[in-house]
């Protein structure tokens, strides 16, 4: 838990990083990959945690600009990657700018519970992490190697001096 908003920053600052990097290895082909056919695109997975960063910071109170035509998926992935680097960053600006590490302990009312502000924006932080991880999968189905965002991909154990890397 936070209990000064250069906490969430620092914590903030690593993800959104991982998380660039992640987005920096698609391509423009793989944003279509899809886990079953009704299923969500890759594509739309990434502007969807991307877009939802200012709709959800709003919502908790914080004066933030949407993103216009956040309904409409990029068949670009460099345009969906260049727009998670400015939106990420954006956001870090203006949670610092408008919240305090006492705001920080602010109850309100989150999907139904009682939370913290500090609550809320782990929350924020786990939501990205949870659809990264679906992207890397949908990358592995595209064909992409994924970046190993908590360890190395399985291509990289072998640079590690591992042969047989763990299952």
């Amino acid at each position: 838990m936070y209990v000064t908003i250069a906490d969430f920053i620092r914590e903030w600052n690593k993800e959104a990083l991982l998380t660039q990097k992640v987005l920096d290895g698609l391509t423009d082909y793989s944003l279509k990959q899809q886990v079953y056919p009704e299923g969500r695109t890759l594509g739309r997975i990434a502007w969807h945690f991307t877009t939802n960063i200012p709709e959800y910071l709003a919502h908790f109170g914080l004066k933030i600009d949407g993103l216009e035509k956040a309904g409409n998926v990029p068949t670009s992935a460099k345009e969906i990657a260049e727009t998670f680097k400015n939106v990420s960053s954006y956001a870090s600006k203006i949670i610092e700018e408008q919240w305090t590490d006492e705001s920080l302990e602010h109850i309100q009312e989150a999907f139904g519970r009682q939370e913290s502000n500090a609550m809320i924006l782990m929350g924020l932080i786990k939501h990205i992490v949870h659809h990264r991880g679906q992207v890397t999968v949908l990358m592995r189905q595209a064909g992409l190697k994924p970046f190993g965002v908590y360890g190395p991909p399985k291509e990289d154990w072998l640079h590690l001096g591992v042969e047989n890397p763990p299952l």
